[in-house]
């Protein structure tokens, strides 16, 4: 990027609801309403009202439940704002980051001051506006369908089954390896109140959990929950006059579609991390030992393990080996998934989970994560991941580097 965002904008509040498993004699609430209730903890946090917002920007992220053509202005009626301008996000668990650089190149440009973004589904109970409408119209057509649903690859289990099993053909892979990041998340979201799994784990759990597409076990799996989030990104300038806490954005690099060698036979063990990460780093002006606390995407442990050598914390090949030599907790040399992740925290459908690795950096570099506080955490590295396209790995990803100071 030619003219460098590098400590532009801040996000000065954040909001995450409370997660719901819709189990019986649980509340069923609607897409609407958990949109709303983020935006609120959002506005709360940073001391604003949503009349701050009428002439400045709304982000809204695409939501299963929408079924609509115009949902980023549908979301400003709900709200009852009048924005200036609307980004919508649909790149899947890319979307709250691209949302977060789309806001930035705004609000430097002077198109607005600042932007609420949002972002909220509810998979659990999610309405059809008509009977046996596919949930996911993506899993009817295009090289979905003419390739992999034929041979009864059905879901993201069976496509992350399918990378993993390529990468430890590759490469020296041990499942305690990957065990460690799911016992690891699953101590993290018993810290966290608002995680929906909080009962700690062990590594023999994680290694008699049932398979259900190998080699993906069960407890490599991320829950889906109903449930939104928020955060509020502004000017540098106006950060300052609202917080004493803004978190900075130092960095970002972004890339979709992205191939690694021949697009004929591309190899699918490494993601577009490999070009967004170092972008990003190179903006921030920091290097790998400069990372407190690192934030991935985390839908299933191996694309956290092939994060970590993507982003150049360790060769590609030897994630498990980086596992394997460092303290993953917040205790650690290498804290990850400080929140439980979506691992143990929940995936609020399949876009709004990339909204909580920016929720927990920004907690984190505020000092506001209690007892699984990162002591001194300054900066932090957090991904969007988007999709898994065919014969190829994650169709959209991002990097992001926060700071608590420029």
């Amino acid at each position: 990027m030619k003219n460098s965002l590098r400590g532009a904008v801040a996000i000065v509040g954040y909001g995450r609801t409370p997660y719901s498993r819709a189990k019986p004699g649980e509340r069923i609430r609607t897409v609407d309403q958990y949109i709303a209730w983020a935006a609120a903890l959002a506005l709360e946090k940073a001391g604003m009202s949503k009349q701050d917002f009428d002439g400045q920007g709304l982000g809204v992220s695409h939501a299963e439940a929408s079924h609509t053509v115009n949902w980023s202005a549908a979301v400003a009626e709900l709200l009852g704002i009048t924005p200036r301008a609307l980004i919508r996000g649909d790149q899947g668990g890319a979307s709250a980051a691209a949302m977060l650089i789309r806001a930035a190149a705004m609000i430097q440009a002077g198109v607005v001051d600042r932007v609420l973004v949002v972002g909220a589904d509810t998979p659990l109970t999610i309405p059809s506006i008509a009977p046996g409408l596919p949930l996911s119209p993506e899993r009817t057509r295009g090289v979905f369908w003419e390739f992999q649903g034929p041979v009864g690859v059905m879901g993201a289990n069976h496509q992350f089954g399918l990378v993993q099993t390529r990468y430890m053909h590759q490469y020296p892979l041990r499942s305690e390896q990957l065990g460690k990041i799911a016992v690891t998340t699953r101590y993290h979201a018993s810290l966290h109140p608002g995680a929906i799994y909080r009962k700690p784990i062990t590594l023999d759990d994680y290694l008699n959990s049932r398979v259900l597409s190998d080699p993906i076990r069960l407890l490599d799996c991320v829950p889906m929950v109903n449930g939104g989030l928020a955060y509020i990104v502004t000017s540098a300038e106006t950060a300052r006059t609202i917080t004493d806490k803004p978190v900075y954005l130092l960095g970002c690099g972004e890339v979709s579609n992205y191939y690694s060698g021949s697009r004929m036979r591309p190899d699918i063990t490494v993601t577009g991390f490999v070009q967004a990460a170092p972008e990003a780093f190179r903006m921030a002006g920091v290097q790998h030992e400069d990372i407190d606390v690192f934030e991935p995407y985390d839908d299933y442990p191996m694309i956290v393990l092939m994060q970590m050598e993507d982003y150049g914390f360790c060769k590609k090949g030897e994630g498990g080996k980086f596992v394997d030599e460092h303290d993953l907790t917040f205790k650690g040399d290498f804290p990850v998934s400080t929140d439980g992740g979506q691992l143990s925290g929940g995936q609020p459908g399949g876009a709004i989970g990339g909204f909580m690795p920016i929720a927990e950096a920004v907690t984190q570099l505020r000092g506001e994560a209690g007892e699984r506080q990162v002591k001194g955490a300054v900066v932090a590295a957090a991904s969007g991941f988007g999709g898994i396209p065919y014969a190829r790995n994650a169709r959209s990803c991002i990097t992001l580097v926060l700071g608590s100071e420029t």
